[in-house]
């Protein structure tokens, strides 16, 4: 009997383990870390549908909205342009924005490259 408890006990400390066993206790996810910077920034840039005027490179439209990228004007200006914007853009105050997230936004603009020049795509080159 004794025998019968030690070999059962065994096996409950096996499981407990994890040995022999298939299934495994499912890891703890990490702890979501808020987003910041360049990568903040695209997600504002979406999210509050800039894209729409600027594109999604913000290489701009003649009837919408000015190219905003790659090479962005200095953050003074852009900071001035979103709060207070010329034409038709809508407004962007300090409650709509953050500072921070304004700042974001301008570093995912500044992240955007230049195109490839024409003699750099070997299919326009044929």
């Amino acid at each position: 009997m004794q025998r019968l408890f030690l070999a059962l006990a065994g096996l409950g400390l096996a499981a407990g383990l994890g040995v022999g066993s298939a299934v495994a206790a499912p890891a703890k996810a990490a702890p979501a870390k808020a987003a910041s910077g360049a990568a903040h920034g695209r997600e504002i840039y979406v999210s509050y549908g800039c894209y729409q005027c600027h594109g999604y490179q913000g290489q701009g439209s003649s009837s919408a909205g000015p190219k905003l990228a790659p090479g962005p004007m200095p953050l003074d200006a852009f900071t001035r342009q979103m709060r207070n914007p010329r034409d038709r853009m809508p407004v962007y105050t300090s409650k709509v924005v953050s500072e921070g997230d304004l700042n974001d936004l301008y570093a995912y603009l500044q992240t955007i490259p230049k195109a490839k020049a024409v003699a750099d795509i070997p299919l326009l080159n044929q």
